[in-house]
């Protein structure tokens, strides 16, 4: 009587280890498998030209609406008063084999493919997975942003308070109030004052990186315990023979 109801027990154990391993084996196909879906390719972005009115397209979701009105304001009002066009774009992960420095290059002259209609104009795209920006400017934007000073915008600017805990809003507030402030003449406010201190973050893996480690280590606990486990039953049933 024994020896069936140990039979049943690791013969209904081995049954759902193998059941439990497909699954998990699944999860981490389907992890790698669909997560280029997600990504973002130029010509998935709406059509836009010089003059229209769209100054913040957040594809990622990552700015509230009350700041996305404010930034949009803000910059509507440099363009009625300096002709200068700045746009802001986030998007979740780059398409294979795309940096954010040739997918913004590719958007600008998507949007704008002359030299006249780049001329007034100035777009700062940030990929919100790698938190890493680029900007890219027109001639006639160039005569008053320089490319040391957009190249901060873009590197600093945007990303310190990134750095500082994913702050999306203050950090396009920031780099709206300092483009604004260079394009309309006044003085340039800088770039933020980065207080050095340990790096607690780097001790952290971003989501997609916990997610993965997270589903391998249950493939390994399972196939451990579908080794293991039934070695030991084995024995004990023999114990009983």
């Amino acid at each position: 009587m024994i020896k069936q109801l140990l039979k049943q027990i690791l013969s209904t154990f081995q049954y759902h280890t193998r059941l439990l391993l497909s699954i998990a084996v699944l999860v981490i196909a389907a992890q790698f498998v669909m997560a280029p879906a997600h990504a973002t390719g130029v010509y998935q972005l709406p059509s836009l030209s010089a003059g229209e009115r769209t100054w913040v397209l957040d594809e990622d979701d990552a700015i509230s609406r009350l700041n996305e009105g404010r930034i949009s304001a803000s910059l509507e009002k440099l363009a009625e008063q300096t002709g200068k066009e700045v746009r802001f774009v986030t998007i979740h992960r780059l398409d294979y084999g795309e940096t954010i420095e040739s997918f913004t290059d590719k958007l600008f002259e998507k949007w704008f493919p002359t030299s006249e209609a780049q001329a007034n104009q100035a777009l700062l795209v940030l990929d919100t997975v790698t938190n890493t920006a680029a900007i890219r400017t027109g001639d006639k934007v160039k005569t008053v942003l320089s490319d040391e000073i957009a190249e901060s915008v873009a590197s600093e600017t945007l990303l310190v308070p990134l750095q500082q805990g994913n702050k999306y809003n203050q950090a396009f507030l920031d780099a709206g109030d300092r483009l604004v402030a260079v394009l309309s003449g006044q003085p340039d406010p800088g770039a933020p004052v980065v207080v050095d201190t340990t790096n607690v973050e780097s001790t952290f893996k971003k989501a997609e990186e916990t997610n993965t480690g997270n589903a391998t280590i249950v493939v390994v606990v399972l196939l451990i315990a579908a080794t293991v486990i039934p070695m030991v039953t084995y024995f004990f049933y023999q114990g009983f023979s």
